[in-house]
């Protein structure tokens, strides 16, 4: 491939990723994030008690991380991968805990939320 082949073939990428770009904004939030988050609350979403300071940080992080709503949808989403792969979460507990460290979620913390509903 001459020069001109790799200018064009440079060209190209740039044009691809230019126009890949706007499907590139999808959720910024992470299955991992949402699980790092909440690694702290595991004691309590299991036995109860008092909530650990480090689990109301990671849920009030986690929250204000969720700006738009592919980012509440996606967390929605990791939020039941998590709970489904832990055995011994009290749904309860997990439910109430974004108001007992002073955090709002516009939706319930549910397995049976529809998280493509959530806004």
């Amino acid at each position: 491939m001459g020069s001109s082949g790799a200018v064009k073939l440079a060209c190209v990428m740039v044009i691809c990723m230019v126009v890949a770009a706007p499907a590139a904004v999808e959720a910024a939030i992470t299955c991992g994030q949402v699980s790092s988050a909440l690694s702290s609350c595991l004691g309590y979403l299991k036995n109860g008690g008092a909530v650990p300071p480090g689990c109301c940080s990671g849920i009030k992080n986690l929250n204000s991380a969720a700006q738009t709503t592919a980012d509440r949808q996606a967390a929605c989403k990791c939020l039941k991968t998590f709970s489904n792969s832990i055995p011994g979460i009290n749904l309860g507990l997990a439910s109430g805990l974004p108001g007992k460290c002073g955090v709002s979620v516009p939706y319930k913390i549910s397995p049976s939320t529809d998280c493509s509903k959530v806004t």
